[in-house]
């Protein structure tokens, strides 16, 4: 485990969280352009510059009228720890005292980082370790883009997931704001297609988030049997998953947005030849993929995670049926970084 200086909380605003449009409307009245604007968000989210005075391509003068009031913003991570499988998972701690963790995700080509969008959550899935941590709060988009730009490896990341602590559609204007943030030009200028986010359910931020962001959307699932999944995920007895479901096969595609289904399988409990034939009634027809992903044991315990075997008795079966499903590796399970294992380390 590592410890990272102690933050250092200023009076002045933040520019991390902020759009070009909303810097180009700050620096207006002083009469400089939206080509000023995006030279500072490209030094923001892309470059990593120190700080206002390491922005390239805007005047001097600019550059100190900005640092009167304001400061880059970017947090820092206060604590880290690797796994043995190469995942690293940071801890971020807000100007207000909100704990939240992200973890990074190397895999070859692929570096993945899982970010969170609240601290904690209140969602109450029973199968979750940051439902136990209870909800302490919204991160900001400063907050949420500080776990995609703060870390040591921002400058590697291809993909970003919106799978960490909390659900990302019961902070909807943040998120929505990130992702905008995430891929546009003159921000993080990462493709649309390589940015997730992951829903219990809620089925107005869904409405929305299609309609405003080509992001992609993974629905998770648990199990396919409502009376069963409400068990699991509270959020099923106001939103229905079925009409989720619908949505996402009848919602107009856009050119390589994946819209997906996360099933974690639990021994004895969504792993039935049952389960697999209502999975397979639910999406044929449709292009949603299916993610299998193992169950980590919480605290709470009196669960295990379905065995490989059975895991990929699933995907065979399904991928036979036309649907296309895919097995998730486990990372980070050593350290709590693992699907559903976030915050549990906090509580400690």
């Amino acid at each position: 485990m590592y410890f990272y200086k102690k933050k250092v909380v200023t009076d002045k605003k933040k520019l991390c969280g902020l759009t070009a449009a909303e810097i180009f409307e700050l620096i207006e009245p002083w009469g400089y352009s939206l080509s000023h604007a995006v030279a500072i968000t490209n030094s923001l989210y892309k470059v990593k510059a120190s700080g206002i005075a390491g922005i390239s391509k805007i005047p001097k003068a600019l550059k100190e009228k900005l640092s009167l009031e304001f400061e880059m913003g970017v947090d820092k991570p206060v604590r880290c720890e690797k796994s043995a499988d190469g995942a690293i998972k940071y801890l971020f701690q807000s100007d207000s005292g909100l704990e939240f963790e992200t973890v990074y995700i190397p895999d070859g080509k692929r570096n993945t980082v899982c970010v969170s969008a609240q601290s904690g959550c209140r969602m109450g899935c029973s199968f979750c370790a940051t439902a136990s941590y209870g909800f302490r709060g919204n991160l900001s988009a400063g907050e949420i883009l500080s776990q995609v730009i703060g870390i040591p490896e921002a400058g590697r990341i291809t993909h970003v997931v919106f799978m960490g602590m909390g659900e990302p559609l019961d902070n909807y204007d943040n998120v929505l704001k990130s992702c905008e943030i995430i891929n546009s030009e003159w921000g993080k200028a990462i493709s649309r297609r390589n940015v997730t986010v992951s829903t219990v359910g809620l089925l107005i931020g869904i409405e929305k988030f299609l309609n405003n962001s080509q992001c992609n959307l993974t629905l998770s699932l648990h199990s396919p049997f409502p009376e069963e999944r409400k068990q699991f995920v509270p959020v099923e007895k106001f939103y229905p998953s079925g009409e989720i479901i619908r949505l996402m096969k009848e919602y107009p595609r856009v050119k390589k947005r994946r819209f997906s289904l996360a099933y974690v399988m639990i021994d004895g409990v969504n792993d039935s030849d049952e389960h697999l034939q209502a999975l397979r009634e639910l999406i044929t027809g449709s292009e949603i993929r299916i993610n299998l992903l193992p169950y980590h044991p919480t605290e709470k315990g009196g669960y295990k995670s379905s065995s490989p075997e059975k895991m990929n008795y699933f995907k065979h079966n399904l991928m036979i049926s036309g649907i296309s499903a895919s097995v998730r590796k486990s990372r980070g399970s050593d350290i709590s970084a693992a699907c559903g294992l976030l915050a549990s380390s906090l509580k400690r």
